[in-house]
């Protein structure tokens, strides 16, 4: 998204950005992993950071319960069957990179985690 592009760029010092260098290989990758690394600071979950990276951090933050949730049941009650389908697919395949390229396969649930309610800090 063109803002969201505009204000990443900003916030990683890409020096020289323009609107329409987000078509550039490099700069498209550049600005999508600034992003994601940027919502996981701020979210500390990669589900939530998953969520906000496809629908945005306030709609990621929303979606959470008021009592911890384990982390599949927060991907099954996202509203957007679009975002839904994405955190699922980034999550699982994040499992699969894991195990080839850290040769440590993490269980699918494990990776999920618990994700905490609204100003929650530590483990549930």
């Amino acid at each position: 998204m063109p803002r969201t592009a505009k204000f990443v760029a900003h916030k990683i010092g890409l020096r020289n950005y323009r609107a329409n260098s987000v078509t550039d290989v490099e700069t498209n990758v550049t600005l999508g992993t600034g992003y994601l690394k940027l919502v996981m600071e701020q979210l500390g979950h990669p589900v939530l950071a998953s969520a906000a990276y496809n629908a945005g951090p306030s709609r990621a933050r929303r979606w959470r319960d008021d009592k911890a949730l384990e982390g599949a049941v927060y991907v099954e009650t996202i509203p957007f069957p679009e975002t839904r389908d994405y955190v699922k697919k980034v999550m699982a395949n994040s499992v699969f990179y894991a195990a080839v390229l850290d040769k440590s396969p993490v269980q699918l649930k494990k990776r999920l985690g618990i994700i905490l309610p609204p100003g929650a800090t530590g483990a549930p």
